[in-house]
């Protein structure tokens, strides 16, 4: 799979999984006061907008020291979330502010083929992901790069060593996902045991 499965795939994903909510907790939704008319709207196909236009978005809305080369935090990302009524893709950041093992843009390689997929109403990042890089002599020049030591990663490279294919994968942030779904005030509402300033475990 590359970087365009992957996206679609992400986006088949979210989208059934909110449309099984709506299915079945509706009434559960209704206790929380969640507005479901917005929830209607997560639909494939989502928006696609590329790092570069991301940027412009943030240029235009309140952010003109935005450039290229920055990281999102979480009111970029609802900046830019806020421009659209359903979850929105943004791919091809800058390779220099992606992990070794992702996989360069054919056309611009120094943009690397990942993907986060921004939840609206200012929820942000709910999943991230992107392609990775399957030829063994570029990941061993990518984590020299990096000044990794090599030993550590060796189970890695073992896994392309003998040869590998086009693939992808994304993680998706539960927490993050059931906050923006249910419409709750924070992630911490989320989650069983939450780490506050007078608990620290379990």
């Amino acid at each position: 799979m590359d970087l365009d499965g992957d996206m679609k795939l992400a986006e088949d994903f979210l989208s059934h999984v909110v449309g099984r909510t709506l299915e079945q907790r509706k009434e559960e939704l209704k206790v929380l006061e969640r507005d479901t008319a917005k929830l209607e709207k997560v639909q494939p196909p989502f928006p696609r907008i590329t790092y570069a236009e991301a940027i412009d978005i943030l240029q235009k809305n309140g952010h003109p020291e935005a450039k290229v080369g920055d990281d999102f935090g979480g009111d970029e990302e609802t900046v830019i979330s806020s421009q659209f009524d359903r979850p929105v893709i943004v791919h091809r950041y800058p390779m220099s502010l992606k992990a070794f093992y992702f996989k360069r843009a054919t056309d611009n390689a120094e943009l690397a083929l990942n993907m986060d997929v921004l939840a609206p109403e200012g929820y942000g990042e709910i999943i991230g992901g992107g392609q990775r890089e399957d030829d063994y002599q570029t990941l061993v020049r990518s984590i020299e790069h990096h000044k990794l030591p090599m030993s550590a990663f060796e189970w890695y490279l073992d896994l392309r060593r003998y040869g590998s294919f086009p693939h992808a994968g994304f993680g998706l942030g539960i927490e993050r996902t059931v906050a923006w779904i249910c419409g709750l005030q924070h992630v911490r509402e989320t989650i069983p045991f939450p780490r506050m300033l007078n608990r620290l475990s379990p």
